[in-house]
């Protein structure tokens, strides 16, 4: 679904088309990426995938449960099937490019090749600045090859193995998943294939969410940090996909929302949900709660 092109993704030939022929020209980008931030201080970000693709990420306030312009990168990296994010520009004003503040640095270092991300550090007095490593940024960083085996990594493909409880599905929506077209069961199987691509290493409680808009059906699941109070949730990196291909749809005209999480997670995505889609969605947006449980390693076929 996150494969349709968008203006946070630019191809290889449409960068060049404006001019970013390298990482060193990511800066050319930063001001269309600023102008799509939705704050107000408008912050942007630029990255360079080891695809060849260039993302745009930009800064969105939701009174106080912010999404930042490197973790919408980090975001749509994921839901564009990206195994790696090479260089990265950031700036607020367009002028100063800053390393990424200590919240989205445990974001990227979630991240395989997190040691070898090379940021743009440039003062206002400077021409070009230097390109540097993440790990030189936070040389003393605590991180999650700390504490977890190195094959774990956020933009690695994973299979958390989840289905959806029987009695729980056909209660609620109908009895043949397999078979429906309603818009809301087609919500139901983007939510659970979210949550089965969740990264949740560190409190292993996946989510995923799935948007309803005019007809059309947007995704998002929870990406962790090594600090779980600071990980974004499934509403919010659905969101990131609402914004990168919603074609300039407004949060209010989000109508149906579905998460799917495990039953009795101890951490729960359910209330913050609620909350959020409160403030933002349409005042009668229809929001369904399924839960699910994690299948044996030798069974993964797909219950739906």
């Amino acid at each position: 679904m996150a494969s349709q092109q968008n203006k946070f993704v630019y191809t290889t030939e449409r960068a060049a088309s404006e001019g970013v022929t390298d990482h060193k020209k990511l800066p050319k980008l930063i001001e269309t990426a600023r102008n799509l931030a939705m704050a107000p201080i408008k912050a942007g970000a630029v990255g360079l995938a080891s695809s060849g693709r260039v993302y745009l990420g930009a800064n969105v306030d939701f009174e106080g449960l912010s999404i930042h312009a490197e973790q919408f990168i980090i975001a749509n990296l994921a839901l564009n099937s990206e195994p790696e994010l090479t260089h990265l520009v950031v700036s607020d004003d367009g002028t100063v490019f800053r390393g990424p503040c200590d919240r989205c640095s445990l974001f990227l270092q979630e991240i395989d090749n997190a040691a070898q991300i090379e940021v743009l550090i440039k003062n206002v007095n400077e021409e070009d600045g230097s390109f540097k490593s993440l790990e030189s940024h936070m040389p003393d960083k605590f991180g999650p090859d700390s504490i977890l085996p190195a094959e774990v990594s956020l933009l690695m493909p994973r299979d958390n193995r989840l289905a959806l409880f029987n009695h729980d599905s056909s209660r609620r929506i109908c009895s043949n998943q397999k078979r429906c077209s309603h818009l809301k069961c087609m919500a139901l199987k983007v939510a659970l294939k979210a949550a089965n691509k969740s990264y949740a290493p560190h409190t292993e409680c996946p989510s995923g969410v799935a948007l309803i808009c005019e007809g059309d059906v947007y995704e998002g699941w929870c990406i962790e940090t090594v600090a779980c109070n600071l990980s974004l949730g499934p509403v919010q990196a659905a969101l990131v996909d609402f914004l990168a291909r919603g074609k300039g749809k407004g949060f209010d005209k989000i109508t149906g929302a579905v998460l799917v999480e495990k039953k009795g997670a101890k951490v729960s995505q359910e209330d913050i949900s609620t909350m959020l889609l409160k403030k933002i969605a349409a005042p009668n947006c229809d929001f369904s709660v399924f839960h699910c449980y994690e299948l044996p390693k030798e069974n993964t076929w797909d219950i739906m």
